[in-house]
């Protein structure tokens, strides 16, 4: 099965309010149950990271502080995210899981990898961030597993699986 079709099957893993089914995970090797969730957003994902601050000086000093555009990308992702947080926050090790799937443009072909900007590691900080605030975890240094890829896509959005450790 590829991505495309386990996407189309995640409709059928969500409730009536279409939130997702969170799935206890036997592990193979400790026979203990483990905690997992996965998601999909529908959306054209921000560029904007958390990188791309500004700088203004006040009184000689200089003073970083989010632009308009940061600001509209966290807040889009927090409102997508809040529908998917867990009753309570991981409190061990985890893996996250993140494909980012960008609307189509030029000559790409759905499913193919997208090489251009913005870079995996600046999008995945400012998803953390908020991941983080919204209390999915207590500490982003939980995430001791990471998983992230863009591509290209005929159904833009943001994936997301997070399993426990």
């Amino acid at each position: 099965m590829d991505f495309a079709d386990r996407l189309d099957m995640m409709d059928d893993d969500c409730d009536d309010e279409g939130y997702p089914i969170v799935e206890k995970v036997t592990c193979k090797s400790c026979e203990r149950k483990k905690m997992k969730v996965e998601f999909f957003m529908p959306m054209i994902p921000p560029t904007a990271t958390a990188q791309e601050k500004a700088i203004r000086v006040v009184n000689g000093k200089p003073y970083m502080y989010d632009t308009p555009e940061i600001n509209a990308a966290r807040q889009k992702l927090e409102a997508h995210l809040s529908k998917h947080v867990p009753e309570s926050p991981y409190v061990g090790a985890v893996q996250l899981t993140v494909k980012w799937l960008f609307p189509i443009t030029g000559n790409h072909v759905n499913g193919e990898y997208k090489t251009t900007r913005p870079d995996t590691d600046n999008l995945e900080k400012l998803l953390k961030d908020i991941m983080t605030h919204i209390r999915f975890w207590k500490d982003d240094s939980q995430v001791a597993s990471e998983i992230i890829e863009k591509f290209w896509a005929d159904r833009p959005g943001i994936y997301i699986c997070i399993t426990e450790l």
